[in-house]
């Protein structure tokens, strides 16, 4: 069982932290009378032991975009993967069901496109489903899932999983957007059946500072070990 820690926020303030008074641990806001922990300097570990001993509803924090996620850990283990710098990969399990059986394929080579799923040549209709996942394999919870030029969509769970809400067919595309990240089209194409494709898809953009009132679900158990 693992546990869990999601940290976001809501409502970005607008103070220039480089005005605040230094403390040990980041900067005093005089608007708010209280101190603003700086997170950019903090890799995995830390930021889970911090939340770990205190009450996250009362912390204003300074964090890049890309820590701003779920965090996840073994209660009974120290042992956590650090946050690793550069670009960003989201990992993206689809699946595919069809009436026909299910044949090998091959991942579409990158080619500076739009990243193609291969399904079956055919005009029956699709089930997609999937895990979103971010460079260190942590859940993205609450990515956008939305199909192209409609408002059909969906959003991930605290697992980072989805089950799209409509079947799609040959030539839909999904658009696939999270906090911090640029938005990402994945095609639905026709070479050959799949039952299961694993895809990676490049995330990365320029990271983004946020300061403002943590918030966040409390620690619970993961159903998923």
């Amino acid at each position: 069982m693992k546990n869990q820690i999601h940290v976001n926020i809501t409502s970005p303030c607008s103070e220039d932290f480089q005005k605040f008074s230094p403390t040990a641990k980041g900067g005093f806001c005089d608007s708010c009378e209280k101190e603003v922990i700086d997170f950019t300097k903090m890799n995995a570990p830390e930021i889970i032991a911090y939340f770990k001993t205190r009450e996250i509803e009362n912390t204003c924090g300074r964090f890049n975009s890309n820590q701003l996620t779920t965090y996840s850990y073994q209660p009974e283990k120290s042992k956590i993967r650090n946050i690793l710098s550069g670009i960003g990969l989201a990992c993206l399990a689809i699946f595919s069901m069809t009436s026909a059986q299910a044949q090998e394929i091959k991942k579409a080579a990158s080619t500076g496109n739009p990243s193609e799923i291969n399904t079956i040549d055919q005009q029956q209709e699709i089930e997609v489903k999937g895990t979103i996942l971010d460079e260190n394999g942590l859940a993205l919870p609450s990515a956008n899932v939305i199909l192209e030029n409609s408002a059909i969509g969906t959003t991930t769970n605290f697992d980072g999983y989805f089950a799209f809400p409509k079947k799609l067919k040959k030539g839909d595309v999904l658009l696939i957007s999270y906090l911090g990240y640029q938005t990402q089209k994945v095609v639905i194409s026709n070479q050959n059946a799949t039952s299961e494709i694993n895809l990676q898809i490049d995330m990365s953009m320029p990271t983004v500072v946020l300061m403002g009132k943590v918030a966040s679900k409390k620690v619970y158990a993961s159903k998923r070990k």
